[in-house]
């Protein structure tokens, strides 16, 4: 049933389809560990939330550009310039870093609600901001 739903999508369609579930799996786990992170290291550690994900983005980084570059875009653009991919990759992660800063910033700073209340739009709301600009920008 699958495989006959993805040979009646187009060539292009059926490659990002892949590409994407690829990326919700291996992101949903990345980012289930990196929010599940964020908010143990605040919890029981008592490390500022703000501190705390920064701890967790420069963790995360590193494994998240080898599994999205080796298995959620594996055959999807040039492998050759291999520094420009990387400068490409953290930028678009700095920038979903600053998004989700904002999210710490604005439900547990100042609205000042309990510290789990980020992991929801980091785990619903900037992975789709960031497959979008990885497929564009970085794996192209």
């Amino acid at each position: 049933m699958i495989q006959s739903a993805l040979h009646n999508l187009g060539h292009e369609r059926r490659t990002v389809l892949l590409q994407l579930i690829r990326y919700g799996l291996a992101g949903l786990a990345i980012t289930l560990a990196a929010a599940g992170s964020y908010w143990a290291i605040t919890d029981f550690l008592h490390i500022d939330p703000m501190v705390s994900y920064g701890i967790v983005f420069l963790v995360f980084s590193g494994i998240s550009y080898v599994t999205h570059g080796e298995y959620s875009f594996r055959g999807h653009g040039e492998r050759d310039r291999h520094h420009i991919r990387m400068g490409r990759f953290f930028a678009i992660n700095v920038l979903g870093f600053l998004v989700n800063q904002a999210f710490i910033w604005g439900l547990v700073k100042q609205l000042h609600g309990p510290t789990w209340w980020p992991t929801i739009p980091m785990v619903f709301v900037t992975p789709l901001l960031t497959f979008t600009l990885h497929r564009r920008f970085v794996y192209a």
